[in-house]
């Protein structure tokens, strides 16, 4: 067809339908009127080809080679580590040793040598090089790396780089195309297409579960960490970082990190070599419909407070076990991974709003966030609420005992001073049903503490329609739990 020429057709003179193949055979729109004013909109159809698009972005998507040192396994003479491992031995002592070389990608994003890639890349590293696509090599130096977010930035000595602009990850919707770059298995630079799966995934790989990933079915294979997630304008919107795979393989579901959330990272490691995040003390959990009815909310929206770090930023402003987070400075709260990231890229000492919800009432506090420290994060233990085995009855298929300082030490719980322990239960009973197992320790029943049998049938006999909400400390942390008991006969 040739390019200046285009066929019209006016059904009823309204609807305009065009069908334009694009100059040079790349790209196939459809142009419908809009309204009456006789004004058209240019929809994109069918993409023919994404190669000036791949041209533009490939030259800044690099190579990452690493090295480091390990001492070689004695135990284990046939094991071999994934990168394989060097049969050289230490000068001196002759201890041996052996050479770790990892694969990854990575993406320049200065023109002055800034190269965003992922934290477990060069997790370690002695030695980092840098290949460009044009067959460059250069020593990089870690500017800094973030385990949270598993993100790291390096340093290439040159200037003038191919350099990708940062796009908005915030504006890309579930359908969009996005290109993957990187260098998979080693076999050179690779492009694969797909879409956005998904946003907002959290796969708790990460250290700290700092995720907010972008899900794709663009193919991202072992050595595309690290590397560009793109739209179709040639903008970096993501760093692909992993696959969720039975096999290892890629199988449809990748994910990446969204370079809104890499861009402030990065900024914070160039500028002073570690990341600061806010927190508030709590421990959060999902709001189904169970724990709404359990807590007297109305509306199956925000997140339940399950415990509050005892003198906390959450705890001196007053939140409760049992609160319900409903808004952040005024912004709606849809699930406890929004809400952990909201809070960590706020910077510590910076005063914000909480709404929340409290049998049935909504109220508001200043919380000033503290500051999240991962080493104590690691350790610490959330603030819990409140003879031998008795059978709390039918109701729960149950069998608990109280807490005792020794029964608590011996089940690594720090914080909770009473309670009921599950020392037995009911395979085919409510609480079985629940997920509840022997070991849980019951804090609440319908938000009253419990301290003997007598406070559960207690419990249990004032109890309104609808599941029981009981609140349990596992391994030291506070979770609801709802268990539908069944129907009376």
């Amino acid at each position: 067809m040739n390019c200046s020429h285009v066929s019209r057709v006016f059904p009823l003179g309204l609807v305009i339908v065009l069908a334009l193949i694009g100059c040079q055979g790349r790209q196939q729109y459809e142009i419908r009127e809009t309204s009456g004013d006789g004004g058209v909109r240019v929809q994109p159809g069918a993409v023919a080809s994404y190669a000036e698009v791949v041209d533009r972005v490939t030259p800044a998507v690099v190579t990452i080679r690493s090295e480091r040192r390990v001492r070689a396994p004695r135990q284990f003479p046939f094991f071999f580590p994934f990168f394989g491992p060097s049969n050289e031995r230490s000068p001196g002592n002759q201890t041996p040793f052996e050479v770790q070389r990892g694969l990854g990608s990575g993406v320049i994003v200065s023109s002055d040598g800034l190269c965003l890639t992922n934290h477990h890349v060069v997790d370690g590293a002695e030695q980092i090089r840098i290949e460009l696509k044009d067959g460059r090599t250069f020593d990089a130096k870690l500017v800094g790396s973030d385990p949270p977010s598993d993100l790291a930035v390096l340093r290439l000595d040159a200037k003038d780089l191919p350099v990708l602009t940062l796009g908005n990850s915030d504006a890309m919707r579930v359908g969009d195309v996005v290109l993957a770059v990187g260098n998979p298995l080693g076999v050179g630079q690779t492009v694969t297409s797909g879409i956005i799966s998904a946003k907002g995934r959290s796969t708790g790989l990460s250290d700290g579960s700092f995720e907010d990933f972008l899900q794709t079915d663009a193919a991202i294979n072992r050595g595309n960490s690290g590397g560009a997630l793109v739209n179709t304008r040639g903008e970096l919107v993501g760093i692909n970082s992993q696959i969720l795979s039975p096999t290892g393989g890629f199988i449809g579901i990748g994910f990446a990190i969204p370079i809104n959330m890499a861009r402030n990272v990065m900024e914070q490691l160039v500028k002073t070599g570690h990341v600061r995040r806010g927190r508030i003390g709590v421990a959060i959990q999902p709001l189904t419909s169970d724990l709404a009815q359990g807590l007297g909310v109305k509306d199956r929206k925000g997140v339940v407070v399950s415990s509050v770090e005892s003198k906390g930023p959450a705890d001196r402003a007053g939140l409760r076990a049992g609160d319900v987070i409903t808004a952040i400075n005024g912004e709606a709260v849809e699930d406890p991974n929004s809400l952990r990231n909201r809070i960590a890229s706020t910077q510590p000492g910076t005063e914000i709003s909480v709404t929340y919800v409290r049998e049935g009432k909504e109220s508001q506090t200043k919380i000033k966030l503290g500051e999240f420290d991962e080493k104590a994060a690691a350790n610490r233990q959330p603030q819990g609420e409140g003879g031998g085995s008795e059978d709390s009855g039918a109701k729960l298929g149950i069998s608990v005992q109280p807490l005792t300082p020794a029964l608590a030490r011996q089940l690594g719980i720090e914080n909770v001073q009473n309670g009921l322990v599950i020392t037995d239960i009911d395979p085919a009973g409510p609480a079985a049903d629940a997920g509840l197992s022997p070991g849980d320790v019951i804090v609440q029943v319908n938000r009253k503490p419990v301290r003997s049998v007598e406070d559960i049938r207690s419990a249990l006999g004032q109890s309104r329609e609808g599941p029981v909400l009981l609140l349990i400390n596992r391994k030291g942390q506070n979770l609801f739990v709802t268990v539908r008991l069944a129907p009376k006969r």
